[in-house]
């Protein structure tokens, strides 16, 4: 951590920070770790979006090709 700032924040956040982040070995770790789930928790909320807007066709078209997926094995073809 070469370059670190501070940010202001209430003392009733610090104090709610400092109290959640028991079990991390600095803030810094705890705030991290907060950003990759705000991270994850978006990424599955665009997913979730995109999949509600696909159409029944596309979605058909999806579960056809899992399918097939599903049921090939490696070693299917003949090299030669």
């Amino acid at each position: 951590m070469s370059d670190v700032t501070t940010i202001k924040v209430s003392a009733g956040v610090r104090d709610r920070l400092r109290a959640q982040a028991v079990g991390y070995r600095t803030m810094d770790e705890y705030l991290d770790h907060l950003l990759s789930m705000e991270d994850r928790r978006r990424k599955v909320a665009s997913l979730r979006a995109a999949i509600a807007a696909t159409s029944a066709e596309g979605m058909a078209s999806w579960r056809a090709e899992s399918k097939a997926w599903e049921s090939a094995s490696v070693g299917d073809e003949d090299d030669g």
